[in-house]
């Protein structure tokens, strides 16, 4: 019991030094800050966006942490719970995620003392030339017993700067698997509506087909009736197989879709749901998609904020390679024994020991390279985030652009297919009437068809915009999906 005493007396005493050592340091190389002149905090940067002014289809309050409930569709939330749950690339992410925290406890490990014990028993028989003796030693039961403890004084930081680093890091890490969060959502929501946007081109072009026969049924009793030329016949037929052509296209695009969706919710291809395949419209957004500022979005953006965190750990690097110019101080103690078993622990058996000792590295070239080296590490990294900031601010700005322009598509679409199927439905009466020819009515049946298409088209394109501008704000990290019973977020959290 006296050795364990001595033990933890000496144990206690080291530490103790270490810590007051430790305390009274200091840890060289730049304390991190941002960047007086990065981009980040450019006024140019914080204002509303460009795009939204004037622009009623979106607004400018905060963007819901789950914004997929705007389209307020249960197969869509449904599909996104799955997917946060299985999604491989979410999956790969969380365990990058763990991995990073044990880096952090592996790089605060370097700064605890470090305590270890050995023992050992044998049998043996001991040279007795070794001890300058001519007889012959009897056969012995040894022992060793022996308790070490080291501690390196963190004088100049280099430990703490390490530390760090590798917080930094891990905050990085956590902010690369919320953007892959954010992206897998907005492909599960891209292929959903992708999924439905085909399916209501299926159905207008299936829709054309079958107004196509009607029509073709009448140019069929017109030339029996010598009203209609076998000319006309020939192209009211290659019209109807024109639009047929397309259908195999809708039907391909729908059925990847369901594939993609699959494959995103953690299944095999095949095992896609069917009843999805019934979806024939694409959910509407029935409010104006609210977009905040660009102060809003840097802060929100999991892109911006891993940029910035790397650029601190590599900030932080700067002094882990400047407290290479300084000493080191490790501080040590050993306690032990060692003789026959039958003197276990009696006091002529004990040994211990306490001291420091110091490494310096006098040429200071090799950490002046690292220095060098980390600092320029650091200037590509301030010149990388800046990167990263302006291109989310453009990339909401380009998907504005995108989403107001094609809305007003739509509008001008819209009114192009009614006057077309007004016209259709002139040119059939004028037929039927002997007032006007075939090819005449078969021409506007063609630009109704072609109108019907192009406004299919548009809705779909307009549903993959919402889909690019919610990507580019950035949110759908930020609290998991609540159960898909609960109501719909976005009214108390609209401002």
């Amino acid at each position: 019991m006296a050795v364990v005493r001595g033990i933890l007396s000496c144990l206690a005493k080291t530490t103790a030094i270490a810590m007051m050592a430790t305390a009274a340091g200091c840890a060289v190389g730049p304390d991190y800050h941002l960047p007086t002149d990065a981009v980040f905090d450019a006024p140019g940067a914080q204002v509303p966006f460009v795009g939204a002014r004037g622009n009623h289809a979106v607004q400018k309050g905060e963007l819901p942490p789950n914004w997929w409930h705007i389209y307020r569709s249960p197969d869509l939330d449904r599909l996104i719970a799955d997917a946060i749950a299985e999604n491989t690339d979410l999956r790969v992410a969380d365990a990058n995620l763990e991995r990073s925290h044990a880096m952090v406890d592996l790089a605060k490990a370097a700064g605890q003392p470090k305590v270890g014990f050995e023992g050992g028993y044998e049998r043996a028989l001991l040279s007795a030339e070794s001890y300058l003796s001519t007889a012959i030693l009897p056969d012995m039961n040894l022992y060793t017993i022996g308790l070490t403890a080291s501690y390196e004084v963190d004088l100049f930081g280099r430990i703490r700067r390490g530390i760090e680093a590798a917080q930094a890091d891990d905050d990085a890490v956590e902010a690369a698997r919320d953007w892959i969060r954010v992206s897998v959502v907005a492909d599960v929501t891209r292929a959903y509506l992708e999924a439905c946007t085909a399916g209501d081109e299926l159905a207008v072009a299936r829709k054309s087909v079958d107004l196509q026969f009607q029509s073709l049924a009448i140019t069929r009793r017109l030339q029996e009736g010598g009203r209609a030329s076998s000319l006309d016949m020939t192209r009211s037929k290659a019209l109807v197989d024109q639009l047929e052509s397309s259908i195999p296209a809708f039907e391909a695009r729908r059925r990847n879709a369901l594939y993609r969706l699959a494959v995103l919710t953690g299944k095999p291809p095949a095992n896609f749901e069917k009843s999805l395949s019934k979806c024939v419209s694409a959910p509407p957004i029935r409010q104006p998609i609210p977009v905040g500022d660009g102060a809003a979005l840097l802060r929100r953006r999991p892109d911006v904020r891993a940029a910035e965190r790397t650029l601190a750990a590599l900030t932080a690097e700067i002094g882990v390679a400047t407290a290479e110019l300084y000493p080191r101080v490790v501080l040590n103690a050993s306690i032990g024994s060692a003789d026959l078993t039958s003197d276990f622990l009696d006091r002529q058996t004990n040994d211990w020991a306490a001291g420091s000792g110091l490494s310096w590295q006098l040429n200071p070239s090799g950490p002046r390279a690292k220095i060098a080296v980390a600092t320029a590490l650091q200037k590509a990294q301030l010149a990388r985030f800046d990167g990263v900031v302006l291109g989310a601010l453009r990339d909401v700005e380009v998907a504005l652009s995108i989403y107001s322009h094609d809305l007003r598509r739509r509008k001008s679409l819209a009114a192009a297919r009614d006057e077309a199927a007004k016209a259709v439905a002139d040119a059939n009466l004028l037929q039927t009437d002997g007032r006007l020819g075939a090819l005449a009515s078969l021409d506007a049946e063609r630009t109704l068809a072609s109108a019907e298409a192009a406004l299919a088209a548009i809705r779909a394109q307009i549903a993959q915009d919402q889909v690019t501008l919610f990507l580019a704000l950035g949110g759908g990290w930020e609290t998991p999906a609540p159960p898909l019973d609960s109501p719909p977020i976005v009214a108390s959290q609209r401002s």
